[in-house]
């Protein structure tokens, strides 16, 4: 009786050492907040992954900055305390060279144009991670981005007197906007709430959906109406976490990420929308710019657009985006 009871305890064991062989858990790092939209479908791509494995790959998520800003959740991924990270351009950026050239401001003007572009120019940036040990498993639009302040704002002038929050991340456009004239305030976004009740800042450039989310909005509660740049976001995975997946299951595990990207820049359309509405009735200000202050805006802009393009947007990664982008209009002026 012994020696059966001590065969099935072998099985037992050796049967717990094959699911710990066979099964990974992904930390995932993700700044959305939680029960936010972003938030909601990427605990939804977690069931897809852990459906597609049969619950070998399951998704750990940390979300609204548990796990840190965008580039302390590179960092623990680089140290191997974290595996994967929901993140912007801005932080993809401190990867490859030059994903925040489609966030160039006043550069891609459309929800068109912007798929287009994510299609054409995504395989160049994704081929730059894998070198630097990343692997990029979705890229979506996360919304477009407006200036929002504590006083109104109608032209470069008005933003000139206010304290503008930047990423903490990206040295060259901080001294960019110093350059122009702009009193910029470099912090994480997790900082950001904090430091606008203060007042150590007075204006941010944001998604609609990202400031009412975290709350900015009742502070800055004025709207300009510029669409700045869209907002690109993306997950990445460390590429020895991904080797761990077993080779036949990760084109089924790119496709379901591809799919939720999708649905997250449909989702995102309609949230900012939504998020706008709910703002103004909560006392947001929309200002509308007067058609002549566009053009003021963009020679602002590319007065100092150069030095962007050379330190942040990286001159090759630039080129080829705008490439993409006038071959997108010509295509589109000839079918008119």
């Amino acid at each position: 009786m012994k020696k059966i009871y001590t065969f099935i305890l072998i099985l037992i064991l050796l049967f717990i050492l094959s699911q710990e062989v066979f099964s990974l858990t992904i930390k995932l790092g993700s700044l959305a907040p939680a029960g936010s939209a972003w938030d909601k479908l990427l605990k939804e791509l977690a069931l897809e992954w852990k459906k597609i494995s049969k619950g070998k790959v399951i998704i750990k998520i940390y979300p609204g900055g548990i796990a840190g800003d965008e580039p302390a959740m590179i960092r623990k991924m680089r140290l191997r305390q974290l595996h994967a990270a929901a993140i912007t351009s801005v932080g993809m950026n401190q990867i490859a060279v030059g994903p925040l050239s489609m966030s160039a401001p006043l550069f891609i003007r459309t929800d068109e144009e912007l798929e287009y572009i994510l299609e054409k120019a995504t395989p160049f940036f994704d081929e730059d991670m894998e070198q630097k040990g990343f692997i990029s498993v979705m890229w979506t639009f996360a919304g477009w981005t407006y200036f929002f302040g504590r006083k109104p704002i109608y032209n470069p002038e008005d933003l000139r007197k206010q304290k503008l929050w930047v990423w903490d991340s990206t040295p060259k456009i901080i001294e960019v906007w110093k350059k122009a004239g702009y009193n910029p305030i470099p912090l994480a976004v997790p900082d950001l709430l904090t430091s606008l009740q203060s007042g150590m800042t007075d204006a941010l450039l944001a998604s609609p959906l990202s400031t009412a989310a975290y709350q900015w909005f009742a502070i800055a509660k004025y709207m300009c109406d510029l669409k700045f740049a869209p907002l690109i976001a993306g997950i990445i995975i460390s590429k020895s976490t991904w080797e761990k997946i077993p080779e036949d299951i990760r084109p089924e595990l790119l496709a379901s990420a591809h799919a939720i990207g999708k649905r997250i820049s449909g989702e995102t359309r309609r949230s900012d929308a939504e998020a706008i509405e709910i703002m103004k009735q909560y006392g947001l200000e929309v200002c509308e710019i007067p058609k002549d202050e566009y053009v003021n805006w963009y020679n602002i802009l590319q007065e100092y657009f150069d030095e962007l393009i050379e330190a942040d947007f990286g001159k090759e990664a630039y080129e080829m985006v705008k490439s993409h982008l006038e071959e997108f209009r010509k295509n589109e002026k000839s079918q008119k």
